[in-house]
């Protein structure tokens, strides 16, 4: 029987140098988009798909982010007092129940693949979820739940997808495909960051997989890919060439590559606007910029 996909790892080890000075004291996950980490984002995704346990890999200097999860006793005691009860509303969300997350070190940055295959244990024989909180899905239903759906009618290996103008096919892993079906593709193979020229699409995969056990195992044999690195797409990739089933979903909603300043300013913004109580006034404020901007010109 098919089993549900309850598990979903978190890679969060990485340095965050391009938003240094910020992040030589603060993880890059717990820097905020308006007023929520970004790693906040990426669990209630998670939880929206059905994810029971929490899996981060991570690295030194990532206590912060450990620490967000964890009750905080003094707070909740005094928004009690003061009957803040929209406040401690807020703060159920960041709760996690016990046993729920895991936390385990990736001692040497060698990939995401990499990162992936070490929490291979606690991910046992189960389908499992990677979800990259440096991507970050603004949609009506959350996109690890479309996957999740769509899983269900079509089990395999599954990877979010969207296109991307020929141009910047080298900053991501493309897929070859074999028969698209829409929403759905087929893959017959995939390549990471391939130079435009040589990009079977320009159909690119985003922070969001499901993946079989398979893959794990694929990952044991520790080769080496594009940047001298383990590549998670080239465990994938192997699954097409053991004649297993991987499918791009071409999700509902707009990325956000919160891993670049660009991109988070971007997302700060749009997710600022989509706010009501933030809304008017962020508009007024763009409205005055876009005026004097075209009064200087």
């Amino acid at each position: 029987m098919k089993r549900k996909v309850t598990k979903a790892i978190f890679p969060v080890a990485g340095l965050g140098t391009r938003f240094l000075p910020a992040t030589k004291s603060i993880p890059k996950e717990i820097m905020t988009l308006v007023d929520r980490p970004l790693i906040q984002y990426a669990i209630d995704e998670a939880r929206a798909a059905g994810i029971k346990e929490f899996i981060f890999v991570t690295s030194r200097g990532k206590g912060a982010l450990e620490d967000y999860f964890d009750l905080a006793p003094t707070l909740e005691q005094e928004l009690r007092k003061k009957d803040k009860t929209e406040l401690l509303e807020i703060l159920k969300d960041t709760n996690m129940e016990s046993g729920a997350i895991a936390y385990i070190r990736q001692h040497k940055a060698m990939g995401l693949g990499h990162a992936v295959w070490c929490a291979r244990r606690l991910i046992g024989n189960e389908p499992f979820a990677v979800i990259l909180p440096d991507d970050v899905i603004a949609a009506e239903k959350p996109c690890l739940q479309q996957m999740v759906e769509a899983y269900e009618e079509t089990p395999g290996c599954m990877v979010a997808a969207m296109e991307v103008p020929r141009a910047r096919t080298s900053s991501y892993g493309i897929l070859d495909v074999a028969e698209d079906m829409g929403t759905q593709v087929s893959v017959k193979g995939m390549v990471e960051k391939p130079e435009a020229d040589k990009a079977p699409s320009n159909l690119a995969v985003i922070g969001r997989y499901l993946l079989t056990p398979n893959v794990l195992r694929n990952l044991n044999r520790m080769k080496t890919g594009a940047g001298g690195e383990i590549q998670l797409t080239d465990a994938i990739a192997a699954e097409v060439d053991e004649d297993r089933p991987v499918y791009g979903y071409r999700f509902e909603g707009q990325r956000f590559d919160c891993g670049s300043k660009a991109g988070f300013l971007q997302a700060t913004v749009a997710f600022g606007l989509a706010r009501e109580d933030l809304r008017d006034g962020l508009m007024e404020y763009l409205q005055d910029l876009l005026h004097v901007d075209r009064a200087a010109q």
